[in-house]
């Protein structure tokens, strides 16, 4: 059973969905979570038994699609050196048997998707959990960072400023990454330009004080994303969608705001972006967030009335407050991650909330195990 649709006919959290060629069996995606789990001496970047158990857990428990962690497109870009990456063939064949797992067994028909991620200023930083939160020094296996500028985020260790030889590199890396990302099976990926790292670093205007032809104005501003988002386009199979996760807001005087998001919404849509995932914040160290429920949903519905579809993420944990979000026509999908990591069967404890029957994938129904 299924409950009525609105008077507008708008979508239920548990309607499909279709981007491009790749058919959603419904709209509660997993939103990308760092793990920093990788191995930093013996294979940099390779994701291992935590990242298979980590993410299939979330296809058994119905989600339409898994977004991974974000996968550095360059060595240098990884946020810590236990991130995973997206930029050697041992770590494409490690996602494969990830993705294969997560095909076979998805309770759904579980899709798959890569973040391709480049940290700029915040790269060769401690992971969260090492007690420590400055840059890792070169003598303990950090690296130089690069950003716009080099002016550092915060306590962090000083950047290098980008050469347009490195601003080409960059684009090249997320286009070489996202044919690495074809290959290892992933139905779908989307670019990270949020929570400033370097695309979201070039991006906001509090950040990219450059003068060139990759800052000021906010056409050069977009300009690097844009070049990315080309990139990975050409990379792809046409009836590949893709992804953007944008930070709509700085959260501070002068940063990037919905009005600007909702243009390059726009902009993107035109370079072949499918989706626009709107999270917020990250740009500076000193922004004022007002985190609460649903907190970043009305940045999706800003971005939304460019016309692109979008997802909406933050504190996002009830069936009927996700339902209400895409049946208000707030946003597109709806993707978790907290509320994921304390129930890795949300999807179906939601959809018999909703009033809702999943449809079994096909080895669900030879198992007799739904």
């Amino acid at each position: 059973m299924t409950p009525a649709a609105s008077p507008a006919g708008a979508p239920g959290l548990f309607d499909p969905m279709t981007l491009r060629s790749l058919e959603l069996p419904h709209r509660g995606w997993v939103a990308a979570m760092c793990q920093y789990s990788c191995d930093p001496v013996g294979s940099p970047g390779v994701p291992t038994d935590w990242h298979l158990v980590h993410l299939g857990q979330f296809a058994l428990g119905g989600a339409a699609l898994v977004i991974t962690e974000a996968a550095a497109v360059s060595h240098e870009g990884m946020i810590t050196p236990r991130d995973a990456g997206i930029h050697t063939q041992e770590q494409a064949d490690a996602w494969r048997r990830i993705n294969d797992f997560i095909h076979e067994h998805g309770a759904v028909g579980t899709k798959t998707a890569v973040q391709l991620a480049h940290a700029g200023r915040k790269a060769s930083t401690y992971w969260p959990f090492s007690g420590k939160r400055d840059s890792v020094p070169e003598a303990d296996g950090g690296w130089q960072a690069l950003g716009p500028t080099d002016e550092a985020f915060g306590a962090y260790a000083a950047p290098r400023a980008m050469t347009e030889e490195d601003i080409h590199q960059v684009i090249r890396d997320f286009g070489a990454a996202a044919a690495l990302a074809v290959d290892a099976g992933f139905d779908t990926m989307e670019i990270h330009a949020a929570h400033g790292y370097l695309l979201h670093q070039f991006l906001s205007p509090l950040v990219n004080t450059r003068t060139d032809g990759w800052g000021g104005s906010e056409e050069a501003r977009f300009r690097l994303t844009l070049e990315v988002v080309r990139a990975v386009r050409r990379a792809i199979p046409e009836g590949m969608p893709l992804l953007l996760r944008i930070s709509a807001s700085d959260w501070t005087e002068g940063g990037l705001d919905g009005d600007a998001s909702a243009r390059l919404a726009k902009r993107a849509a035109e370079e072949g972006v499918d989706l626009v995932d709107v999270s917020s914040g990250g740009a500076v160290p000193a922004a004022s967030i007002p985190v609460g429920p649903g907190y970043q949903v009305s940045l999706a519905e800003e971005v939304r009335t460019s016309g692109v579809p979008t997802g909406a993420v933050g504190l996002i944990s009830d069936a009927r407050q996700a339902e209400e979000i895409i049946r208000g026509e707030r946003a597109d999908v709806v993707l978790i991650a907290r509320a994921a990591l304390r129930d890795p069967h949300w999807w179906m404890r939601a959809a018999q909330e909703l009033g809702h029957e999943l449809v079994p994938a096909p080895q669900y129904e030879r198992a007799g195990s739904y």
